[in-house]
């Protein structure tokens, strides 16, 4: 028997369709493509930072990104990872962080708003090339 009404969990997973984004987490630089359009012409403008935050949310899953703008101007965008202004995602590198928020990023500036990157070696970065080759 279906139900006439739509549940919180069913409406948050509604429309939702996987991105093949590559899979980042807080901490990581990340270069976003966005989809920009002025009038009638379309451009793709790229925003790239560091993600500070991630709430998952179902179809409202939103990521922060911070990136240093001009005149040494910390720049936030709240980014929604299922809307089609999101064209594309790459990292660039992994950053090695305790907290699942950096919140306290914005009250640093210079070298001490920089986040550590994380070093794998060879080994690890081969052997989950590995893993995903045999889970397909």
């Amino acid at each position: 028997m279906k139900p006439d009404f739509l549940t919180k969990e069913t409406v948050l997973d509604f429309g939702v369709k996987d991105r093949k984004f590559p899979e980042f987490r807080v901490g990581d630089t990340i270069q976003i493509s966005l989809k920009v359009v002025e009038g009638v012409k379309e451009r793709i403008q790229l925003f790239k930072g560091d993600v500070i935050a991630f709430h998952r949310n179902g179809v409202a899953t939103t990521f922060t990104a911070r990136r240093l703008s001009a005149d040494n101007v910390m720049v936030e965008r709240i980014l929604p990872y299922y809307s089609p202004v999101v064209t594309d995602i790459q990292v660039i590198k992994r950053g090695d962080v305790r907290r699942a928020k950096l919140f306290y990023l914005r009250d640093r500036i210079g070298k001490a708003a920089r986040i550590k990157e994380k070093v794998t070696s060879k080994k690890k970065i081969k052997a989950k090339q590995e893993a995903k080759a045999e889970a397909k």
